[in-house]
């Protein structure tokens, strides 16, 4: 298999024979070694003295740059570069390396067009087809990424790098058979390439696949234990799968890794969110927004936490907040919606969830809560009746809307059907107090006291909503002192 730091720098061997007599080009070449190995600063040391040497001598300019944009320092590549291109115009590897450099520093098109030109030099240089595919994906231009890669690896077969960045292409696009091929192969070419673990990781993660992602995951921290990303992605499919301790254990080492990557703040915070710890919550989704004062979706989660905590005008005052700084956010305006709705604002509530659903038609949980308001709120149960339908059949697992469905059968006498919605409720959510509260009502109504008084104590014994527990003692209460 070809060296990978081979595909694009040249090496001793590729220059006539005279060149070979040139000292400085065994500096290029002990520098090509380190970075074989990933010693990007040994390798800055060895092309330097190889410019030391030979002053004159563009390919370890064009060397150097590439080992300047491996530690981040994208600037002094670029300078190489332009340094590397004064001194040969003709050097395709150079404008290749900027090209990549471009890509770092967001600057797409430049980067285009030094691939462009790296290619017009030299149609067989494959690095330059996969970076200029680098760069159009980053663009949000799939398809031509993708026939970049295809000739990168129709140039070289043993690109490594090309297969697993056209899959995170296909990534985009939701073909995920073809991520999973494509990673395949690169893991094949390469068993150390950490990227394509990951990358494999959530392609199976979007196929539902979660045990296969995790240990897509493992294996990429256990090659790369300081990848930020890839310990954020076992916490997704952790979070997935309801393993909520696990993924603030994942979380909490991604922010230990990098202690202003606020996204990882944010997703610690909506998992506390799940275990109903919503001041430890609040706690990250506030340093999520030090860091990033711009975050929408945590000033959204916040006022999400700030609604469980019953700290209404807080609550109220993030998701405005979350709504200025991205007005397509739908959850948005269905979480403003459920405060206005708790605040009795009926038709402020009912406008905002009409936004959601606007925003996103397939919202099940917008839905639901305008259920809520038409329903509980305004007495409409033939609309509220109608929105639960909806999100029932966006959802069919989704419990909270078969339980309010329920209510609402129940508050118009329908017992049967408000029985079989609790029951179904119950079935997908055993862990779900509210169904038990529902359920005992109706078992009261129906004169079945024993009944009544287990669903109580269930709900009681579930519950994290204080309102509701109280209420769930109250009527046990009463059940139990009757005669």
């Amino acid at each position: 298999m070809r060296s990978k730091f081979a595909l694009i720098t040249f090496v001793c061997m590729a220059l006539p024979l005279v060149a070979c007599a040139n000292p400085a080009l065994e500096y290029v070449e002990q520098g090509d070694a380190c970075c074989e190995q990933s010693e990007w600063d040994t390798a800055i040391a060895e092309y330097s003295e190889a410019i030391e040497l030979d002053p004159e001598l563009a390919l370890a300019y064009s060397s150097r740059a590439y080992a300047y944009t491996k530690k981040g320092e994208y600037d002094k590549a670029i300078a190489d570069c332009d340094k590397a291109i004064e001194l040969d115009p003709e050097l395709a590897q150079a404008y290749a390396g900027r090209g990549r450099a471009h890509i770092a520093r967001g600057e797409f098109d430049e980067a285009i067009a030094d691939c462009d030109k790296a290619i017009e030099l030299d149609p067989e240089l494959a690095q330059a087809y996969s970076s200029r595919g680098d760069a159009y994906r980053k663009k949000g231009e799939f398809d031509r990424a993708i026939s970049d890669y295809n000739t990168a690896v129709e140039v070289d077969p043993e690109l490594a790098v090309a297969y697993n960045n056209r899959g995170l292409a296909y990534i985009a696009k939701g073909d995920l058979d073809k991520v999973i091929a494509d990673c395949d192969k690169a893991i094949e070419l390469d068993p150390e390439l950490v990227q394509a673990y990951n990358n494999r990781g959530i392609a199976w993660r979007g196929k539902g696949n979660l045990v296969e992602a995790i240990a897509n995951y493992d294996k990429a921290i256990e090659l790369a234990p300081d990848f930020v990303v890839a310990y954020s992605n076992r916490a997704s499919a952790y979070f997935a799968m309801g393993e909520y301790d696990k993924a603030i254990a994942d979380l909490s080492k991604a922010i230990e890794l990098d202690p202003k990557r606020a996204q990882a703040y944010n997703y610690r915070g909506f998992t506390y969110d799940k275990k109903g710890e919503y001041y430890k919550a609040i706690a990250d989704y506030d340093k999520a927004i030090e860091l990033n004062p711009n975050y929408a979706d945590a000033y959204n989660n916040r006022g999400r936490a700030y609604f469980f905590t019953g700290e209404h005008d807080k609550a109220l005052a993030d998701l405005s907040k979350a709504i200025e700084l991205d007005a397509r956010l739908a959850t948005a305006y269905n979480d403003r919606g459920n405060v206005y709705r708790v605040k009795g604002e009926l038709d402020k509530a009912i406008a905002d969830y009409d936004k959601a659903v606007e925003l996103n038609p397939n919202y099940a949980e917008a839905y639901n809560s305008r259920g809520n308001a038409y329903g509980v709120g305004k007495n409409e149960y033939g609309k509220a009746m109608a929105d639960f339908d909806r999100a029932i059949e966006l959802n069919p697992n989704y419990a909270e809307a078969y339980n309010n469905r329920g209510l609402a059968y129940g508050f118009q006498g329908d017992y049967d059907n408000a029985m079989d919605d609790f029951n179904k409720a119950i079935e997908l959510d055993p862990d779900f107090a509210n169904p038990y509260w529902g359920r005992a009502i109706l078992w009261d109504v129906l004169d079945r006291t024993a009944e009544a008084i287990t669903d109580l104590e269930k709900c009681i014994a579930l519950s994290r909503n204080s309102s509701l527990t109280q209420s769930a003692k109250q009527k046990l209460d009463e059940l139990r002192s009757q005669p």
